[in-house]
């Protein structure tokens, strides 16, 4: 007997000639647009989108919330998986404390694991956790934080610590 593989499923989406398919042209063009308007016109696009007077707000924050109001409308929301990682990110941001369900990534190294990287001289260890990573008797959510931490600016973690994945051509 032969086997067969499932044929993977054909994008619901298929680039047209120009690279880029159009939902995503007229998304840029719009939120191009935003960029460029005053206050006054921010508050007029405001009232097309959200079908509602514009609260009296800074111009950054129209433009802000404008353009996640265009993506959403043609996108559709952000689903339950993607709320919940920004709003952990966003917990992250703030200090919180973590909580009992992380972002899951499948770069995590098993719990136990330590990581050692040296920066300008000074040997950091990182202890994978259950629910996180420990570094100098505190727990962090993401090994972002930590690089961030650690070096005063932001660090792609996975990259900083040497866990991105290897391209193909390398692996």
């Amino acid at each position: 007997m032969i086997a067969t593989s499932k044929a993977k499923p054909k994008p619901t989406r298929l680039p047209r000639p120009g690279g880029m398919p159009e939902s995503d042209r007229t998304v840029l063009a719009h939120l191009h647009a935003v960029q460029g308007m005053s206050v006054n016109d921010l508050k007029r696009e405001w009232a097309t989108w959200f079908e509602v007077p514009a609260p009296n707000n800074s111009a950054p924050y129209l433009r802000m919330r404008i353009g996640h109001r265009i993506q959403e409308l043609i996108y559709g929301p952000a689903s339950g998986d993607t709320r919940r990682m920004l709003d952990l990110l966003a917990d992250e941001i703030e200090g919180q404390p973590v909580r009992k369900s992380m972002i899951s990534d499948d770069r995590n190294p098993v719990t136990g694991t330590r990581l050692v990287r040296e920066w300008n001289g000074v040997e950091h260890v990182i202890t994978v956790e259950r629910f996180g990573f420990s570094w100098q008797g505190r727990t962090y959510k993401s090994l972002s934080a930590i690089a961030r931490a650690i070096t005063g600016t932001r660090w792609n973690g996975y990259r900083f610590f040497g866990l991105r994945e290897k391209k193909r051509s390398q692996a």
